[in-house]
Parts: C-alpha cells; sequence; structure tokens
C-alpha cells in the first residue's frame, strides 16, 4: 500500500493532486485544515484488512500425558463434541469482518453543501416567479397580499386568506371578505366563563399583567354579584411584592385573600373558601424556558378541587414566542386565553396567528390598567378591526420579501 501527503491552498485542487498522482482508484485516509490550506492523506492499494483487528491469540491446549503405544486412541464422533464447542464454531463462521467506510468523506460533505445552496437557490427563483405571475395576471390578488402582510399576520395564514377570496368585483370588497374570514378563523368563548363560577388560574410568563387582570375579573365579577361571593389566592412566591399587590386589590374590593406556596397548602385554602362562587388563583409568572415551570403548573393539580385556568399572554409579544409560551403552557390544559396589553402591540398579527396556529379560544381581551373598565369580553371582529387601526400597511415590505414569504407559505401548505 502506497500512502502519501497533499497540501493545497483548497479542498478541489487537493483532490485533483491525489487524481493525479494516485489515480482514480485512491482512498481518502483523513483531511485536516493547516495553516495556508487543505492536508489529504491518500493511499493507493488500500487494503480493508490493514484496519481489521487481528484476533486475540488463543491459549494453547495443555499437553496430555504420553500414553502406552499399545493403547489406540480412537477419535470421538463430531455429534459427541459438547454444545459449548459446536456454538462457538458457528459464532465464529457467522462473523462479519468489519468495513471501514468514511463518511465524512471531503468530496460527500462538498457535494452535500453545494446541494442545499442549489435547493435554496431554486426556492428562491420559484418563490419570485409566482409572485411575478401574481402580479401578471392577478395583480387585485398580490395587492391583497400585500395588505394582510401589513397586519403583521404569518404568511400562510395570509395565502389562505387570499386564496378563500373569490368571485368578488373590487378591491374594497375582497379586503372586507379576507377580513372577514379572518375572524372566522379565530375562536372566541361565546359565553362569559365566569358567569357560571368555580375556581381560575391564571397563568402565563412574567409581565403579562396576570395580578392586574385577577383584580379586573374580581371587580368584574363583584359588580354583578356583589363581593361576598367571591375570594383571591395568590401563589407568587417568586416575585418581590406580588402577594402585596393582589392583597391591595382585595382590600379595595373588600374580598377575602389567601395565599400558598405548595400544592398541600393551596389545597388548605381552597378548602377554606368552600361556598364562594368564584375562586381567582393568581400564579407566579415564568418564562417559557424555566425549568420549574412544570413543578409550577403540578401545583395547580389540586384533587378534587377542579382547578381551571387561563393563559395570559401580551399582545405585544412576537408571533415565535407566542407559540412557544402557548405550547410550554399545554401542561396546563389551559381552557382559554386572556389578551393582555393590546393598547401597547405595534401590531396585533403575531398574536392573532398564534392563537390561530395553537386553536386556542380567547376569552378576554384588556388594553389599559383601569380596574375594572380596560377588560372586554372577547370579540373576534372588534379584535381584527383594531388590528387593521394599528398595521403599517405593508408598505414598508419590499417585493423581495413578500415573494419569499408567498413561496415559504405555499411549500408549507404543500409538504
Amino acid at each position: 500500500m502506497k500512502i502519501k501527503r497533499f497540501f493545497a491552498p483548497d479542498i478541489r485542487q487537493a483532490l485533483r493532486q491525489v487524481r493525479e498522482a494516485l489515480g482514480s482508484d485512491a482512498v481518502i485516509l483523513s483531511n485536516k485544515k493547516v495553516d495556508g490550506g487543505i492536508e489529504l492523506v491518500a493511499a493507493i492499494d488500500y487494503d480493508d484488512a490493514a484496519f481489521t483487528p487481528s484476533p486475540a491469540p488463543q491459549p494453547k491446549p495443555a499437553l496430555s500425558p504420553v500414553q502406552p503405544l499399545r493403547q489406540k486412541r480412537t477419535p470421538a464422533p463430531v455429534a459427541d463434541e459438547p454444545a459449548s464447542t459446536v456454538a462457538s464454531v458457528s459464532k465464529l463462521k457467522e462473523q462479519v469482518i468489519p468495513k471501514v467506510e468514511w463518511s465524512q468523506d471531503p468530496v460527500l460533505v462538498e457535494m452535500r453543501q453545494e446541494m442545499k445552496a442549489l435547493r435554496r437557490m431554486m426556492e428562491n427563483e420559484l418563490s419570485g416567479l409566482s409572485w411575478r405571475e401574481m402580479g401578471d395576471h392577478r395583480p387585485e390578488t398580490r395587492d391583497l397580499f400585500r395588505k394582510l402582510m401589513g397586519l403583521s399576520i404569518s404568511p400562510d395564514i395570509c395565502s389562505q386568506l387570499v386564496e378563500s377570496v373569490t368571485d368578488v368585483t373590487s378591491a374594497d370588497q375582497a379586503w372586507r371578505n379576507a377580513l372577514y374570514y379572518l375572524a372566522t378563523k379565530m375562536e372566541t368563548v361565546g359565553d362569559d366563563l365566569l358567569e357560571q363560577g368555580g375556581v381560575f388560574a391564571l397563568i402565563g410568563p412574567t409581565g403579562v399583567g396576570k395580578t392586574t387582570t385577577v383584580a379586573k375579573l374580581a371587580a368584574r365579577f363583584a359588580l354583578r354579584h356583589g363581593t361576598h361571593q367571591i375570594a383571591l389566592i395568590s401563589t407568587d412566591n417568586y416575585r418581590i411584592g406580588a402577594q402585596e399587590q393582589l392583597n391591595t386589590y382585595a382590600r379595595i374590593l373588600d374580598v377575602p385573600v389567601r395565599s400558598a406556596g405548595t400544592r398541600e397548602e393551596l389545597a388548605v385554602a381552597l378548602n377554606g373558601l368552600t361556598g364562594k362562587r368564584l375562586i381567582l388563583i393568581d400564579t407566579a409568572g415564568m418564562s417559557q424556558r424555566d425549568v420549574r415551570l412544570s413543578e409550577q403548573l403540578s401545583m395547580l393539580d389540586v384533587a378534587g378541587q377542579g382547578v381551571r385556568s387561563f393563559l395570559t399572554l401580551s399582545a405585544a409579544t412576537d408571533n415565535s414566542s407566542l407559540e412557544q409560551t402557548i405550547s410550554a403552557f399545554g401542561a396546563a390544559r389551559p381552557e382559554a386565553c386572556i389578551l393582555t396589553k393590546v393598547d401597547e402591540a405595534g401590531s396585533l398579527g403575531g398574536a392573532l396567528s398564534a392563537l390561530i396556529h395553537k386553536e386556542l379560544p380567547l376569552a378576554f381581551v384588556a388594553d389599559g390598567q383601569k380596574v375594572p373598565e380596560d377588560l372586554h369580553l372577547a370579540r373576534s371582529h372588534t379584535l381584527v378591526s383594531k388590528a387593521v387601526a394599528c398595521s403599517t400597511g405593508g408598505g414598508e415590505y419590499s417585493d423581495e420579501y413578500l415573494a419569499l414569504a408567498l413561496g415559504g407559505a405555499r411549500a408549507n401548505a404543500h409538504g
């Protein structure tokens, strides 16, 4: 076997040197980056046996004592051999000699990279072609897609809305129809769940306004049914001043409040509030990536108490983070969502897209700090109207970006 080392500025020139020096049958043994380029070690007349581990030497059998010449020993029949000896012989016959496989062959690695780059280039070209074709044959459809993207709605939902709008006579009618279909994609809680009463826990990440929302819900219920039928519980032992804030709201509303740090304490607090028509639980806010999240959610699993949960989300959060949050808090099986900080959001399309993708119903919408005036029952058409009111109109999106968005939406639809 002939082994030779090659140096070159890049992998292509190194492989060319190998072919010129050793021929097309050469085998690449190793490659690595060095100062000034690439170092390859190649071989010709490559022998797999050189890399096959040699079998361990077997111990020599002990010498048997010398037998008298007059005693002639006859060989034992094969059938009388021990089963272990037969099994070991069969195992040796079935043993497969391992072969050396070069999974990191530089040629294959480079080929994979080039194929990925070629695929991306083809996808970009096809996206641009689809965008130009839509502009040539259906300019009103392309304008509608641009306006919907201006609401910061995800491209796949925009594409579905565009395909749903057919047989329209004007761009204004197409726009109104698309907004109508957008509202129908959102699921809202028709009846006020709080009117039925029960035990409700508000869960969600930090800073979304759970404590303020608890106060709004409590005040809303107290105005209709009185303060004697409602109670509050705080399980937030992480944030400084969280329980004091809830105690302040409880004193203003003249309703009892309890605190609980464990599942057992929560069970005791709930048992002590038996007879209350509505009990609201304010939980600690945690990131969707917090390792303690599952422990916090498991605290609400109090046997026999029937604790139900509302997921509280901020409308000012981007779409990707909202979807991650909904997935992370899905272990608590929230019945509906409360969307807060609608007045602070630069756009509502991300929140609408997340709720549609995750099929999470919307119960309440909060758009301010006033208690309880700034809490409203969810109405999908009203929320869509607010999304249009705070939209940018899509003017900042370039044709290249919209073409890629349209191509990605169609690829996901047919994937």
